[in-house]
């Protein structure tokens, strides 16, 4: 019998369970996937900037993954025919700015926690001895606890604010005080469990990493992100649904019942398995029918606000010989990042054309300081970027504003474990998948995705 399954939500992690969907079951599956917005691919959103493609959400991914082999983000390009078209950045360091100065960032940090306090150079001083052997493990199994909580208590305060705040800030728009060890560093929360200092615990880690030499760390797609949301979709084959609002799941007695479209003339639409793929409001809301516990866990999760702001710099601006910068909470800036694009990605660097620097603005907690109009939010990014730089910047020719409002996931910790728990709360055939549930990053998306994939192919090959 042919099947029938819906994907709610025309992201990353929705497409890639479409593709995954389609290997499994083959061509005669019934796909379809629903997008409430106007187009597919969710954080992914290439524009043009001074007659170059930049990207408007996420510029890369991960190049590997945690155990050495290719990332999902990498595999899921090369099955839809883009291996060949992946590009990597330039060997630039990128640095923190700290007092009015650009520092590079220290070597050997894992998502800013040192494993050598020898390499911090200066930019932040760690506590004397508080690192030492208690005779016990960082963490007990499965323990998760905040990720400054635990650099607080072994490295100190300064390593904190200088180091890890503004790399996970740069990520997640976050504070390291309120965010999951487990969630955004899963491979020190691994290791912590074992070893009985920091030290120890970010060395092994980094020695799981399995990093394979020469290998880049980061990739992304020639010509944009957006032509990996295209191939995907058409890989995947799925029936899309833009501009469509999926109002209510309903179980029946032969699969899941669909409300969709507009509340005053709803249609219907019956399927055999369901993913759902959308961030963690709409999910709970379309869960609280069917799986009120799984709801109100998935409910829980609160989310950040950023904008980007692109220039366009006329041609032959100086810029520092970095990627880009990092900022610490404490510089009290809206710019918390900035990448030099034309200097990061040598392919777009024509010599003569103009200089693209691209702006991260704003985080949680600090949405108000988001509500001004896209011109007076350049100003503010060109004004911000000149003293973080320390010499005043031109102005662009050429710029744009991106904001995503409540975009980026603040996984508190005990994240992973009410994700467990609202799994298994769900009925047979309902899936999960996204940044919601398993973290951000484009790779984590992709292989969420897949998983919620293969876990309805698995129920409907036991109907």
């Amino acid at each position: 019998m042919r099947k029938r399954i819906a994907v709610i939500g025309g992201g990353i992690a929705g497409l890639a369970a479409a593709v995954r969907l389609r290997d499994l079951l083959g061509p005669d599956a019934d796909l379809v996937v629903y997008e409430q917005g106007d187009a597919l691919g969710g954080k992914l959103r290439t524009g043009e900037l001074g007659g170059l493609t930049v990207e408007r959400g996420a510029e890369s991914f991960l190049n590997s993954g945690p155990d050495g082999a290719e990332s999902a983000a990498v595999a899921l390009a090369r099955r839809i025919g883009l291996g060949d078209d992946l590009v990597h950045p330039a060997a630039r360091p990128a640095a923190l700015a700290i007092g009015g100065r650009l520092a590079p960032i220290p070597g050997g940090t894992l998502v800013g926690v040192p494993g050598d306090l020898s390499t911090l150079d200066g930019v932040a001083l760690a506590e004397a001895g508080a690192d030492r052997d208690e005779g016990r493990p960082l963490l007990a199994p499965g323990q998760d606890i905040a990720v400054g909580e635990l650099v607080r208590a072994r490295y100190g305060a300064e390593v904190v604010d200088r180091l890890v705040d503004p790399m996970l800030g740069g990520v997640y728009a976050g504070r390291a005080d309120r965010l999951s060890l487990r969630v955004t560093m899963p491979q020190l929360a691994r290791t912590a469990e074992t070893e009985h200092t920091l030290r120890d615990a970010v060395r092994a880690a980094q020695a799981q990493s399995r990093r394979v030499p020469g290998r880049p760390v980061f990739a992304a797609v020639n010509g944009g992100m957006a032509r990996l949301v295209e191939r995907a979709a058409a890989a995947g084959g799925a029936r899309i649904g833009l501009g469509t609002a999926v109002r209510a799941v309903t179980r029946t007695p032969k699969g899941w019942e669909l409300t969709l479209g507009p509340a005053a003339a709803p249609e219907t639409e019956h399927v055999d398995a369901v993913i759902l793929a959308v961030p963690a409001r709409p999910a709970a809301r379309l869960l609280s029918a069917v799986a009120p516990g799984a709801a109100e866990a998935v409910g829980r999760l609160e989310y950040a606000s950023v904008a980007l702001a692109g220039l366009a710099l006329p041609p032959g601006t100086s810029l520092p010989d970095l990627s880009g910068f990092l900022v610490p909470p404490g510089a009290g800036s809206l710019v918390k990042a900035a990448t030099f694009f034309t200097h990061k990605w040598p392919h777009l660097d024509g010599g003569d054309g103009p200089v693209i620097v691209r702006a991260s603005l704003g985080r949680a907690g600090e949405e108000e300081r988001l509500h001004l109009d896209d011109d007076a939010l350049l100003e503010v990014a060109r004004k911000e970027l000149g003293e973080l730089i320390g010499t005043g910047l031109p102005t662009p020719t050429a710029s744009w504003v991106q904001r995503w409002g409540g975009g980026l996931p603040q996984y508190a910790p005990g994240h992973a474990d009410r994700t467990v728990a609202a799994r298994a709360e769900l009925p047979d055939g309902l899936a999960l998948a996204g940044a919601a549930f398993d973290g951000v990053g484009i790779p984590v998306c992709i292989a969420s995705g897949e998983r919620a994939a293969e876990d309805v192919c698995k129920y409907l090959e036991e109907q």
